[in-house]
């Protein structure tokens, strides 16, 4: 069975929205898009290109999806890590409203959340990645079906914004499996997921 991964980009006060650019999400009147632009150092990179060295599929969010498909698919250099697996991957995309996607080897789900990702686990044999894709994040974290975290913390506070872990969020235990802080602060940390909590007292 396949796992399923997420790489998350979160600020100290936990939010998830339109890190990459100024007009990537202002829903709700956002306007700080692109925070996270300042920190992406050598470190940094390195990160996001080991990250893409081992993925099978990629399975994102609409929204998510339309950025990358206006953008990587121009990319043709054969020796760009990331563009050469985005391009050549199996992509899966939950939506209700996208009917013909563009961009080849692009699969639309469009059925029950839950059970058409367990079907796309059971029948990938490797790692499929989720990236960004807030809202299809936090539908698989209250389902219980994303495996692996990878959060990136940067070190800025926004005080507004959508948040990847709101109120509501399901109860959920982690353990650490690795980490590293880059050169210019943003600390990486990876985590399995092992199920419900547990509680005590001091």
């Amino acid at each position: 069975m396949g796992k399923l991964t997420l790489t998350a980009f979160v600020s100290i006060d936990g939010v998830h929205q339109a890190p990459g650019g100024p007009e990537e999400d202002r829903s709700g009147g956002f306007d700080q898009g692109g925070w996270s632009v300042p920190f992406g150092d050598d470190d940094f990179g390195r990160f996001v290109v080991d990250n893409f060295s081992h993925v099978d599929a990629f399975l994102l969010g609409r929204r998510t999806y339309e950025i990358f498909a206006g953008y990587w698919p121009k990319m043709t250099d054969p020796s760009d890590p990331i563009a050469s697996k985005l391009n050549a991957l199996p992509k899966y995309v939950a939506s209700s409203t996208l009917t013909d996607p563009a961009w080849e080897g692009t699969t639309v789900i469009t059925g029950d959340l839950g059970k058409e990702v367990t079907a796309l686990k059971e029948r990938t044999e490797g790692e499929i990645q989720i990236h960004g894709s807030a809202v299809l994040s936090q539908s698989l974290l209250a389902l219980g079906l994303i495996d692996v975290l990878h959060l990136m913390t940067f070190p800025v506070v926004l005080g507004e914004g959508r948040r990847l872990f709101a109120d509501g969020a399901a109860p959920t235990a982690f353990r650490r499996t690795g980490g590293t802080i880059t050169g210019s602060g943003v600390a990486i940390n990876s985590y399995e997921r092992e199920g419900r909590p547990t509680y005590g007292s001091y």
